[in-house]
């Protein structure tokens, strides 16, 4: 990659970072359901008068919309609300990569190899171990099993779209940017009519009435930062180089996610949750990188 492309890569996996940071604090103002609408309104407009609408099937539209945006960001912001921390959802969210390569597996046929089973193991030990931890009070930093379970189950959505996101990418020639934005439609009326059910038409629009410059300006970084720039740039990085040159780079997201939520919240970790984290960052690293590791290994050991 070029210098400049590198910068752009690591521009995005700073946006995507301190994206979760930019959730906790949205979520001071607004209800999860109500900022989850309002994010993906603003994808949605004025973005779709700039793209055309992909020509794709609107079903799988629809089941791209409902799994990648409504389910986890629905989970996602609701695990967050209440009391997941900003840094731990960062990296447990990276445990989409197991599920897409499960699904992969079982709809698509794709091959799993024994680094990948071997990665998964080791962040499955890592994830009881958090677990664990969650069901010690004196232990957590605001984290409960039911939250956990919740990011987890953002992170089984996310694995889900990826999957339809391969099967429309597969079947037509359609830009990933165009199919974001234009599912973006999809999840705006179930999160309003979530928030209006939830949270009740008074609070509802309360919060609308009630918004603030720094309300707008969460919005404009989750929708505009966050997901139209941060996605076209990274759409333009893997159209350019292969697949394994740049998607290792989110790695790097839950380390900028981590550091910014203990710099500007003052998140902390205990001890058992760190080396919960230890092991579910080697369990990564593992399914990504351990053919490229052991070849540098027998290369080096000539």
């Amino acid at each position: 990659m070029s210098i400049r492309d590198v910068g752009l890569a690591l521009l995005v996996v700073l946006i995507w970072g301190i994206n979760f940071v930019v959730i906790k604090i949205g979520l001071h103002n607004f209800s999860p359901f109500l900022l989850a609408g309002l994010r993906f309104t603003f994808v949605a407009f004025p973005a779709c008068l700039l793209v055309s609408r992909p020509k794709v099937p609107l079903h799988l539209i629809v089941a791209y919309g409902l799994s990648i945006s409504f389910l986890q960001f629905g989970l996602l912001f609701l695990a967050l609300n209440l009391g997941m921390p900003a840094g731990l959802a960062s990296l447990l969210l990276q445990s989409q990569a197991f599920f897409t390569l499960l699904f992969g597996a079982l709809c698509l046929r794709e091959k799993i190899q024994f680094h990948h089973i071997l990665g998964l193991l080791i962040a499955i030990v890592g994830m009881v171990c958090l677990a664990n931890s969650s069901i010690h009070p004196a232990q957590t930093s605001g984290m409960s099993l039911f939250t956990l379970l919740l990011t987890l189950g953002a992170a089984l959505s996310w694995g889900i779209g990826n999957i339809i996101s391969k099967v429309i990418l597969r079947s037509y020639p359609v830009e990933p940017l165009k199919l974001v934005v234009w599912s973006a439609f999809v999840p705006i009326l179930p999160f309003m009519i979530c928030a209006l059910l939830i949270d009740g038409k008074e609070s509802f629009w309360h919060s609308l009435v009630n918004i603030n410059l720094a309300n707008v300006l969460t919005i404009f970084y989750l929708a505009i930062l966050c997901t139209v720039v941060a996605y076209a740039i990274w759409g333009g990085l893997l159209n350019k180089y292969p697949t394994a040159t740049v998607a290792p780079l989110t790695l790097l997201v839950p380390v900028v996610g981590m550091v910014a939520a203990t710099l500007v919240l003052g998140e902390t970790l205990s001890g058992w949750q760190i080396l919960s984290v230890m092991l579910i960052i080697t369990g990564l690293i593992v399914n990504s990188f351990a053919p490229r590791i052991i070849s540098y290994l027998r290369l080096s050991s000539r």
